[in-house]
This record gives C-alpha cells, structure tokens and sequence, in this order.
C-alpha cells in the first residue's frame, strides 16, 4: 500500500473517532474548559480535524509528486474528505454553531458534484479535476471549521467562522456552477 493511501486511510479512521469524543458523557459536559472558554471536547475536535485535513493536502502532494496515483486513492481520497468536513460540521451544527443552510447547500453541491463525476467517468472515461475555487473552497470551510470549534471563546472568533462559513457556502455555489458549466456536454449528451 503506497504512503498517500496509508494517509487517507489514516484520516478515514479518524472520522469515528470524532464522532465518539462527542458522545462520551465527559466531554459533553462542556465546563470541562481547557483554556479560554473552550472546552476540551473543541480541543480534542480541532486537533484531530487539524492533522487529519492535513494528511488531506499530504496525500495529494505525495501522489502526484512521487506518481503513486491508485484507483483506490481516486475513489477513498475525495470520500475521506466528504466524511471528515460533514462529520466535523455535523458536530459544530448540532452545537448550534454550524448554519443548518449552509450544511444543506454543500452538502447538495457535493452530491451534484460526485454524480457529475460518476457520469463523466462512465461516458466518457474521463475525470475532471477540481478547478481553483473548488480548492480554495475546501480550504476556506477547513478554516472555518477550525475557528468555529473556537468560537465559544470570544464572540468575534464565533462571528469570525460565521463569516468564513458564509464564504464557503459562496464559494460551494459557485464552483459548483462552474462544475456543472464546465461539464454540461457530459450532462445534458442526451436531452
């Protein structure tokens, strides 16, 4: 198994582990605070989230470095980053920190994104890469996510991830419109 597969496979197990943190009695009780009104819950969260989002862009860099691109690393790599940021947001949302909107929004374009993808490969065997804002937004709802988990310490940090949620449900709008633009022979062949 190459080294970004082990990445990957590393950050999907991670996943069940934030999921648990929050359901063990301790950490729901949120005065158990670390530091600065943030509990240990969002500690514990932002550093498993942190690492595991970067073994994302080190798994993407080493495979395209050193060519160890799998059909495994094709399919697992974009799924483990979907689960991760959904689980990660699911938490936040259901602390009433996450926009239950936004949730919604990205989570239709990513359907729409992976079904245009599935299709691309099957009619035309071909896959179609992410563009800049496609990137850019991931990176931005990373962040997001990240200031969210601190939010609880100061009102202008939770005003703050507010905001670059906001941005990252623009930026899901609108690369997910230049995703269906850019792929609309692909789509619409058949109409």
């Amino acid at each position: 198994m190459t080294l970004p597969n082990k990445l990957t496979l590393g950050r999907i197990m991670v996943i069940p582990v934030m999921v648990i943190l929050y359901y063990i009695p301790w950490f729901q009780d949120r005065s158990h605070i670390a530091f600065a009104n943030v509990s240990w819950l969002y500690i514990a969260e932002v550093i498993l989230f942190a690492l595991a989002s970067l073994t994302d862009f080190l798994d993407g860099y080493l495979a395209r470095k050193k060519q160890l691109i799998t059909t495994f690393g094709k399919f697992a790599d974009p799924l483990a980053d979907k689960i991760l940021t959904f689980s990660a947001m699911t938490i936040l949302m259901l602390d009433g920190h996450w926009p239950f909107w936004v949730f919604v929004i990205i989570l239709v374009r990513e359907f729409m994104v992976s079904g245009i993808r599935l299709v691309a490969a099957q009619r035309k065997n071909e896959t179609i890469a992410a563009g800049w804002v496609g990137k850019f937004k991931t990176f931005t709802t990373m962040i997001a996510i990240i200031v969210l988990f601190f939010g609880g310490a100061h009102q202008g940090v939770e005003i703050t991830g507010l905001v670059l949620a906001y941005i990252s449900c623009l930026l899901t709008v609108i690369s997910g419109v230049l995703y269906f633009w850019h792929s609309k022979d692909v789509i619409l062949e058949e109409i």
